[in-house]
């Protein structure tokens, strides 16, 4: 596949193996500078493990993943630094505040003194975290531990973001926020989002990369997703082989 100018998320023929099943197979896509990409697939379909792979998590059994340019097998942590992840079920440490997680992770990645104070201060504002900065996170409600999670990925400010399912158990307003921070992350971030919600992509996104049994079989805009006058719902059905 040719290459975007620019282009600061590139899976180049990536494939995971576990044994005789293929998580994800020969995988192709570039998300230029400043794109809101939605990667969209019916579960099992390899959205996950393709960002995993994309963020280093995972080592594919074929093919790269690049960052900025960056190949994640040999500059993982220079990529790293442009990268910000949330993944679906997020790792937290459930005994820590988010004050003390996010500081923590801020200082594992370099921020300190006043750049620390500054970011703390923009992720607690941006994901409405002030009412439960000294809370432990144990105490913390699904739609909260999210938002902790979505505060680590912003807290370096990096140029790239992968984000799983990141509305995942908010309220409707919360949603509304995310979506809005989103928005307003896209005119300075490259960003690549994993939903089932279908509503949310029109909403916040230009392009839509679609995943089904760890192929893709669609990379398009909105409008090519929606061809034939078809709802987007019915060509997903369509294109994932659930459509009767």
């Amino acid at each position: 596949m040719s290459k975007p100018d620019g282009a600061m998320i590139e899976a180049i023929g990536l494939s995971k193996y576990y044994g005789p099943f293929a998580a994800t197979q020969d995988v192709s896509f570039s998300v230029p500078r400043g794109q809101v990409a939605a990667f969209l697939g019916p579960n099992g379909a390899g959205k996950s493990t393709t960002m995993k792979l994309l963020t280093g998590f995972l080592a594919p059994s074929e093919g790269t993943a690049k960052i900025g340019g960056l190949d994640m097998s040999v500059d993982r942590i220079k990529a790293a630094e442009l990268l910000g992840y949330l993944p679906e079920n997020g790792p937290l440490y459930l005994e820590m505040t988010p004050s003390s997680i996010l500081r923590f992770l801020g200082e594992a990645r370099g921020l300190s003194g006043g750049r620390l104070s500054e970011r703390l201060d923009f992720v607690a504002q941006k994901c409405s975290l002030k009412g439960v900065w000294g809370k432990p996170i144990s105490k913390l409600s699904k739609g909260f531990r999210q938002r902790v999670g979505m505060a680590q990925a912003l807290l370096h400010d990096p140029q790239v973001l992968i984000l799983d399912e990141p509305t995942s158990g908010l309220d409707p307003n919360q949603t509304h926020d995310v979506r809005e921070l989103i928005l307003s992350l896209a005119k300075t971030k490259t960003i690549l989002l994993s939903t089932h919600i279908l509503t949310e992509v029109k909403a916040v996104c230009n392009r839509v990369i679609l995943i089904n049994d760890g192929r893709i079989v669609l990379d398009g805009s909105i409008d090519e997703l929606e061809r034939g006058g078809h709802s987007m719902d019915q060509r997903f059905r369509q294109l994932t082989g659930a459509a009767k």
